[in-house]
Parts: C-alpha cells; structure tokens; sequence
C-alpha cells in the first residue's frame, strides 16, 4: 500500500483525501493546521468546519504534527493556500525523505516572487532537477469530489512517467485523472482562471446578464492563453481540463469561492469584511491577483480583465467603473494571440 502525506485540510485537501483513503490502496495521513479539525476527523470522521457532511474514509488518519504526516510518505500532496506554500515547505524540510514525490494541488501563485507552487516546492527542497514534483488541476469542486460525483482532473509534469505514476494513484472510477507534460500550461491556468471567475461574480453581483459572463469567459481565456505562452507553456493546454474546463465551472457554479467574492464586490461590500465572512476559507484569486499583474508585466503580457480586478480588489475601484473601462477600451480584432 503506498503511504500518501497530504498537506492541508481545508475542503480540496479533505475532498482529495477522500478520493486517496476510498481506493482502499493507500495508507493516507491528512495534516491540519486546526486542531479542531483533527479532533472532529478522529471523533466523528469528517471535516465539520471546511467539508461538513462527507465522511472521511478509515485510511485517512489525521494529525497536527508535520513530523507524524510525513513519516513513511513516499508522496506528499501540498494542498496549502499559496500563501503558505513556502513557509510551510520549509518547516516540512527536516522531515522529508529521500526519493519523494510531489504533487502540487495548490491554484494559485506566490506573491513577490512571482513563481509557481511546483516552483517554490522545488527552490525549498532543493534543484529541479532533483525534485520529482507535478501539479494536479481541473474543474472540480471539492464538495462533488467528496461526494463521489464523475470527475475528470489533469495532472502535469514534464516528466511523463511520474506525470503516469500520479494518475495511478490517484486514479478511480469517479475521478478521471488525465496527463499533460505541460506543467506551465496546468498551473498557470489553475491560477488564472480565479481571478476571471472573481470577474464573473461582479457581474452577477451588478445585476448583469449571461452576454456579459459569457463575454468575460472568452477574452478571460484569451489573456490566460497569452500569458501560458508568453512563459513557456502550450496553447493548448487553455482548451483542456486546467484552462478552459476550470474556468467555466469556476465562472458559474455556485460553489465557487472566487465568484461569490465577485458578486459580493458587485453588490457593493467590502473586501476585508468579505474575507472576513468566510470564515477560514479560501479565495485564491485574491491572493493570485497581485502576483498575476506582476508576471504579466514582466513578460510583456496584457491582461485586462486582470488588471481591472486586481485596481477592484486593491485600489478600491468602484466594479461598475471597472466594468466600463473594460467595455470602452480600444476595439480590435479577436484573437488569442
């Protein structure tokens, strides 16, 4: 039975601890920052304050202690706010093992250094060339996967036997777990597309109509392909499961974090008190946000859409001047490049 340490149990960490333990094939430790968390998995065998209502399979053994997660773990699933990826990492540095494989389920960039999450798990244990290291990303909510519904995820690394290893693992009749050797493409799209999806709640928070999500969805696509590009990644990875599947779902579902941040800007309240309502939760576009415009600036990139966002959530822009400013601006022909 393979040992899985999974790093995180927010609701994607215990949702994909759910997929791991139910295989019935991996012994699964799920190490939480809430020592709340940890005691309702042991007593009652769910997550009541991030994932309530899912029961979290006998061979997921949760704990507090990185020590104890890591000990015996042949691959270590971060599933972390970016934010906290590399301070983490480095607390994890004494307990890691040689020859571990990493899989990066963490959407967003680092702020500051501008680098994604299988890059700062790589500078922190150390060359790139040493790290086995891939990202897993695709449209899906943690509640379905917990709750068992079909899903289908892409998992990237250019390495393609461990990018084959990963979907082994983690592979089972109800989630489908694809490769692609694209991890720029993978991780970048995973990032990216929250911010288009804090976009599509402002719409629904103004009062607008499908025309205009429908609108964002596309030029969001557009701006996200050109930063794949432009930082090395494939254009095609933009119409798979980490670009355009993510987007749509993330976009208009109702169980996204980031859509509902949108709508809540839309409807005229502020950030630090919608942070504040969501109670430990998540919202990676609004920690991505500042990164993303840094990244597009240093490889030349415009990104709209992003940027409107980003003068939103950080230079108090009033969302309906956003919106206009994005209607009015210079009229061209469409294309993705």
């Amino acid at each position: 039975m393979s040992r899985i340490a999974v790093i995180g149990a927010g609701a994607w960490g215990t949702a994909l601890s759910i997929v791991l333990g139910r295989k019935g094939t991996h012994i699964v430790t799920l190490w939480a920052h809430e020592t709340e968390v940890c005691e309702c998995i042991m007593a009652r065998r769910c997550n009541d304050l991030f994932l309530p209502g899912h029961a979290i399979p006998a061979l997921v053994t949760p704990t507090n202690n990185l020590e104890t997660a890591l000990e015996g773990a042949e691959i270590v699933v971060s599933v972390m706010p970016s934010n906290h990826c590399r301070g983490l990492f480095q607390k994890m540095l004494p307990f890691l093992g040689p020859d571990l494989i990493f899989v990066s389920a963490t959407k967003g960039l680092e702020e500051g250094s501008l680098l994604r999450m299988t890059e700062v798990i790589a500078q922190v244990v150390g060359s790139s060339a040493d790290v086995r290291v891939a990202a897993i990303s695709g449209p899906s909510f943690a509640k379905e996967v917990a709750k068992g519904d079909p899903t289908a995820v892409t998992v990237g690394s250019g390495d393609g036997t461990l990018a084959e290893l990963v979907q082994r693992e983690f592979s089972d009749p109800r989630f489908r777990v694809y490769t692609n050797a694209d991890v720029i493409g993978v991780e970048l799209g995973g990032a990216l597309k929250n911010i288009i999806a804090i976009a599509a709640g402002v719409c629904d928070g103004l009062g607008l109509g499908h025309n205009s999500v429908a609108a964002l969805i596309t030029r969001g696509l557009a701006e996200m392909a050109r930063l794949v590009v432009a930082s090395g990644g494939r254009l095609e990875t933009m119409s798979g499961l980490a670009g355009l599947g993510d987007l749509v779902l993330t976009c208009t579902g109702g169980l996204s974090r980031n859509r509902s941040v949108g709508a809540e800007l839309g409807r005229g309240r502020k950030l630090p008190d919608i942070i504040a309502g969501m109670h430990g939760m998540v919202a990676e576009g609004v920690l991505t946000a500042r990164a993303a415009v840094g990244l597009a600036h240093a490889r030349g990139v415009e990104m709209p859409i992003t940027e409107q966002i980003h003068a939103v959530l950080y230079e108090h822009k009033p969302p309906e001047q956003a919106i206009h400013e994005l209607m009015t601006r210079t009229t061209r022909s469409e294309s993705l490049q």
